[in-house]
């Protein structure tokens, strides 16, 4: 592995940056996350058209830049340092690679240039446990062919959906939803992949009052919806969606890790600038051995995404274990960043909470930590006892 960035990957990153500086500031972002999308279009238009990030690791075939999931990920790391709340996760991290890997011809050629190029979102309506990154993943999230989650059925006139499906990133907005639905009955159960439109009749969307506000999530309500299927039958949905888990951890990893760097630099520049007993509050030893903890662990962390980037890309899964460093290094530097602050790092107006409920918004979707790291070990056979010969 190569630590360096190449000039393409350090253009990419100091371009969007700069975009997001001029774009995203703490006042943009407050507006963005209250307006009924949840972000701003003419900032997620902005991302698309002048850096094409909705198309960033998808072919140059399909309108993509052609770059690969490292690209991707060292991308999210600039959007987690202004916590932009953009359907970016949703669509290009979870819903495209699943048009890519599973669609029809026709389904990608119809799907993926409007992805590229921002016209289309797209969200994943499936509960986080199917990426697999904390447990097995067996199809019991989908309701196992017996009840909940979400059915589908075949009819005369195509396939009906019928359920619901919690906590689904940009689901309220998104124009396009993969629907992970069971079919088969009983006996055969299955899990597909289905198209529904965004405007399809019998689907409720409802927003849900989330704590991490730069992440909008919805609940969505598949009333004898009509639906098509992504792609060819029996295509082996589980493990697709397993192997997703692990690229949108590493950029999730990515973007913690941007996070965390951001608001320790907050927290340096307010410590330096801050006066107690007549002199800068970073002057204090105490002061000084806490923030050093804080910036060990976040370096840490962000060598852990950084590799996990690179090893995306060359089909090692270490995703999980990235994201659990990364959410901890990110919880760590927020909470001290509080503590910092005094007392206006608990107030409403102040940007340090924002960045605490992302840490803690993403370890309840996606953890918790201590189960990201004990399912990573028991992926890798840690702790099974070596076999003895006699």
């Amino acid at each position: 592995m190569d630590a360096g960035f190449t000039p393409e990957q350090d253009g990419i990153r100091r371009a969007l940056r700069e975009l997001l500086d001029k774009r995203c500031g703490s006042r943009e972002l407050r507006a963005a996350v209250d307006s009924p999308d949840g972000y701003d279009p003419a900032l997620w238009a902005a991302l698309a058209g002048q850096l094409g990030l909705p198309g960033l690791a998808l072919p140059e075939e399909y309108g993509g830049v052609g770059c690969s999931v490292t690209e991707l990920a060292l991308a999210a790391e600039e959007t987690g340092r202004a916590l932009a709340p953009t359907p970016l996760l949703a669509t290009a991290v979870l819903a495209a690679p699943l048009i890519l890997a599973l669609g029809s011809p026709d389904r990608r050629a119809a799907l993926l240039p409007r992805i590229a190029d921002g016209s289309l979102t797209a969200a994943l309506a499936a509960p986080p446990a199917c990426l697999a990154l904390t447990g097995a993943n067996d199809g019991d999230w989908a309701g196992g062919g017996r009840s909940g989650g979400v059915q589908a059925r075949p009819t005369a006139d195509g396939w009906r959906l019928y359920g619901e499906v919690d906590h689904v990133l940009d689901g309220h907005r998104a124009g396009l939803l993969l629907v992970a639905a069971h079919t088969g009955g009983f006996a055969r159960s299955r899990t597909g992949l289905f198209l529904v439109p965004g405007d399809a009749a019998g689907l409720v969307r409802v927003r849900r009052t989330a704590l991490d506000a730069t992440r909008p999530l919805a609940g969505l309500q598949f009333r004898e919806v009509g639906a098509e299927p992504l792609g060819r039958e029996g295509a082996d949905v589980p493990a697709a969606l397993a192997r997703l888990g692990d690229t949108a951890a590493t950029v999730l990893a990515c973007e913690a890790v941007g996070a965390a760097e951001r608001v320790l630099e907050l927290t340096v520049g307010h410590v330096r600038r801050r006066e107690q007993f007549g002199r800068p509050i970073g002057s204090f030893q105490a002061v000084k051995h806490r923030l050093a903890d804080v910036y060990v662990q976040v370096q840490a962390a962000r060598s852990a995404a950084h590799y996990a980037a690179w090893a995306a890309a060359h089909a090692e899964p270490v995703g999980g274990l990235a994201l659990a460093e990364a959410l901890t290094a990110l919880r760590v530097a927020a909470g001290e960043a509080i503590q910092l602050h005094g007392g206006i790092g608990f107030t409403w107006e102040h940007d340090a909470h924002l960045y605490f409920k992302r840490a803690t918004g993403d370890e309840l979707l996606f953890g918790p930590v201590h189960r990201l790291r004990a399912h990573a070990a028991n992926t890798a056979r840690l702790f099974e006892a070596p076999e003895v010969t006699v």
